[in-house]
């Protein structure tokens, strides 16, 4: 009896609603533990609140193939079959994102085209993180957005197979809906324009200069090679003629600062002292021509009284 869909039901896609998830699927979600202690005798009102509770998404997992709370409520969904208002509500709802992708995936489970595509296509632009559990047990990440375009482009959510929707150009070309406007299409259409505009200033001619006047009376001067002058070559120095150029120039500073330094008491200082230096040593030299100069004399005074040739000095 707990396992029965509702007497008022009605038919979805000429079967039993509870039909839409696979024999083998619904057999251990029957005996799951989830299913026996939270999911019986539950209202659509007591839904929401476990609905509320939910932490991941998924499908079934393990070698036992155990189902998860999420594919369990989907089946307590699809056998009490709420209003249709409720599920807009789950949608619309923004605080809790795991109640609008359990009402995402009963809308694509149970809703026409035309209400797949009007109710589900807006929440594209919900970029909030879910967590997924897969086959393996293992936790993902993925987006409420990645979660949606599943839903209307893959055959199979959460280990459920979906049934066939309508084409979307069909549906627009029968006028039954209207054309998507994506969100990034004015930033598409902003970036179309700036490259519209720098390829016209590509394209665009650079401004002409305009022509001077020449005054043809005065005779055209030509460029003489005497004139021209050309620029002076640099010579590349090798790293050994730099450094001794460096240390020359260091020393030429240095000297020139010993210059300015210095007053001028102390360079007359220093030209007497030089000036005596050269006297002490001119002396003895001074004294030793005298002293031959006068023996000579004296030799030369005898010679000429004895009558000989005088010597030279």
């Amino acid at each position: 009896m707990a396992n029965r869909t509702v007497k008022d039901a009605h038919c979805i896609k000429g079967t039993n609603p509870q039909y839409l998830i696979e024999k083998i699927t619904r057999t251990r979600i029957y005996d799951s533990k989830y299913w026996k202690e939270e999911c019986f005798a539950l209202s659509a009102e007591l839904l929401v609140d476990k609905a509320m509770e939910l932490k991941y998404v998924g499908g079934v997992y393990g070698g036992n193939i155990k189902p998860t709370p999420f594919l369990c409520l989907l089946l307590k969904m699809l056998q009490i079959q709420p209003e249709k208002d409720i599920i807009i509500e789950f949608i619309k709802n923004e605080d809790f994102k795991y109640v609008r992708a359990l009402g995402a995936l009963y809308m694509r489970l149970t809703g026409s085209s035309l209400d797949v595509y009007k109710y589900l296509e807006p929440l594209l632009n919900d970029y909030r993180k879910l967590r997924r559990q897969n086959r393996q047990g293992e936790f993902e990440l993925f987006h409420v957005d990645e979660f949606i375009d599943e839903l209307l482009r893959e055959e199979r959510a959460c280990d459920v197979i979906l049934p066939r929707v309508q084409k979307r150009h069909v549906l627009e070309e029968a006028e039954q809906l209207d054309v998507r406007v994506s969100a990034l299409e004015e930033d598409m259409e902003d970036m179309d324009t700036d490259d519209e505009e720098e390829k016209e200033k590509e394209r665009r001619p650079s401004p002409v200069p305009p022509r001077q006047h020449r005054d043809w009376d005065r005779p055209r001067r030509s460029p003489s090679p005497r004139y021209r002058r050309s620029p002076p070559r640099k010579r590349s120095r090798s790293p050994r003629r730099r450094s001794r150029e460096r240390v020359r120039e260091r020393r030429h500073r240095s000297r020139s600062r010993e210059r300015k330094r210095r007053s001028p008491k102390r360079l007359k200082d220093d030209d007497r002292k030089k000036s005596k230096r050269s006297k002490r040593t001119k002396s003895p030299f001074r004294e030793e021509k005298r002293g031959r100069n006068s023996e000579i004399n004296e030799a030369n005074e005898l010679r000429a009284r004895l009558g000989i040739a005088p010597l030279r000095p």
